[in-house]
């Protein structure tokens, strides 16, 4: 029996981290000879956070039909449990250990734990890169990150743009970066390149009533989807406004925005909200560039200056597992105009429902898409660009069969059996 713990959020939070996870660790639970565990957060981020990171919403189990078992134990705020969950882990006896790692202030409890579990267990420690640099660069960054990550045996990433940083990263390092289910030479540390799966946890509902639920949204036949966490590297505010442009040549088009604006979740009323808010600005203050807050990015506000109301619907909210198909099959094309990107989790999904992307041609993304094949590519700094783009995915549409090839390439089963091989 080959025991696997996976290491990150548990289902209960929000996000694609969780999902990821949580998805890897039921693919790997497929396989005969594997036994899973997921070891997760009790709290990923320290207290000082203003934000809500656990998934009020959804209620279904996810993890139902499995034979996963997680344990919730790492505190981040408490080293005694970092303590804790190394010794837990321990005692497993696990053959690999994979760690998912997205964000550098997660370096102090990964770092300990890793190198703890590095020195007293005979266990692979797998580290699966959801990107290397973050996405807001800050001083703290590097240190944060060398201290994450620089104790794993495996490295997993999802693009050959994550393998570059990597190397870069760790320029005194000598590392053999492999393809899928390639073996290794046994000449360096071991890079994994694979890609990010496709989520099928979002399943097609065949009896949904898609008409009934666009003239609810008041959408009309032509619908644009940005879906997820709004966050502004993510570039809402080049979507908004490109789609005004659009809107002012068509009048069949929707603009639908579905997510959380991610530093507004609790109420600022509150006390303890004014508290968090008060000593999170001030350790900005001494590690971030002011450019770097992004707890004011507004970009909704944009939808009343650029007059386009009637024609945009938004959900701002965190949308249960169990709804999130209502907006991909009411949708035509799900729209990454980013202007900083990592491996989109939200891409994945749409796939999973054959559905073509529209990106902004930089690092990871210019990746996932192939011009006029399964989706198109805009210049990230050119807004009539982007317009153009919009406008050609209506006049040229994409063939969703060429999103089905390139599904299939990208399944759970392909990538699981590539992080089991020796």
């Amino acid at each position: 029996m080959r025991r696997i713990v996976c290491f990150g959020p548990g289902p209960m939070f929000k996000g694609g981290i969780a999902n990821y996870n949580t998805s890897l660790a039921k693919t790997l639970d497929k396989i005969s000879e594997c036994e899973v565990y997921i070891v997760s957060w009790t709290q990923q981020y320290p207290a000082i956070i203003p934000r809500d990171f656990i998934d009020r919403s959804s209620y279904s189990d996810q993890l139902e039909g499995t034979n996963i078992k997680v344990k919730y134990i790492t505190n981040y705020n408490n080293p005694f449990s970092w303590i804790k969950t190394c010794k837990y882990i321990k005692s497993l006896n696990p053959e690999k250990i994979i760690f998912q790692w997205s964000l550098a202030i997660q370096g102090p409890p990964m770092g300990y734990i890793a190198s703890w579990l590095r020195k007293n267990t005979a266990s692979e420690i797998v580290f699966d890169l959801h990107f290397v640099a973050q996405k807001e660069v800050s001083a703290l960054d590097r240190k944060l990150l060398r201290i994450g990550i620089k104790n794993a045996d495996t490295y997993i990433v999802h693009s050959k743009q994550t393998s570059k940083e990597l190397i870069e990263f760790f320029p005194n390092r000598k590392f053999e970066v492999v393809e899928g289910c390639q073996k290794t030479n046994g000449t360096g540390i071991k890079i994994i390149q694979l890609y990010h799966p496709v989520y099928d946890m979002f399943e097609y509902h065949s009896d949904f009533n898609v008409d009934a639920f666009k003239e609810s949204l008041n959408l009309k036949k032509h619908v644009f989807l940005f879906f997820g966490f709004i966050r502004k590297y993510k570039g809402l505010h080049n979507l908004i406004e490109s789609f005004a442009k659009l809107s002012e040549r068509r009048d069949d088009v929707s603009l639908l925005i579905v997510g959380e604006s991610f530093w507004h979740t609790l109420d600022k009323k509150k006390l303890s909200t004014k508290i968090k808010n008060g000593i999170f600005s001030f350790a900005k203050s001494l590690f971030l560039k002011k450019t770097d807050d992004e707890r004011e990015y507004r970009p909704l506000d944009l939808i009343k200056k650029f007059g386009i109301e009637d024609k945009t619907a938004v959900v701002n909210t965190f949308v249960a597992n169990e709804d999130v198909h209502k907006y991909f099959q009411s949708s035509d094309s799900l729209v990454l105009f980013y202007d900083k990107a990592s491996p989109s989790g939200v891409g994945s999904i749409a796939y999973n429902f054959k559905m073509p992307l529209l990106v902004s041609e930089i690092e990871h993304l210019e990746e996932m898409v192939e011009d006029g094949f399964n989706g198109y590519v805009a210049n990230p700094k050119d807004i009539e660009d982007m317009v153009n783009v919009l406008e050609k995915s209506i006049e040229q549409p994409i063939n969703k069969d060429n999103v089905q090839i390139v599904k299939d390439r990208l399944s759970w089963e392909n990538y699981a059996n590539s992080i089991l091989i020796e």
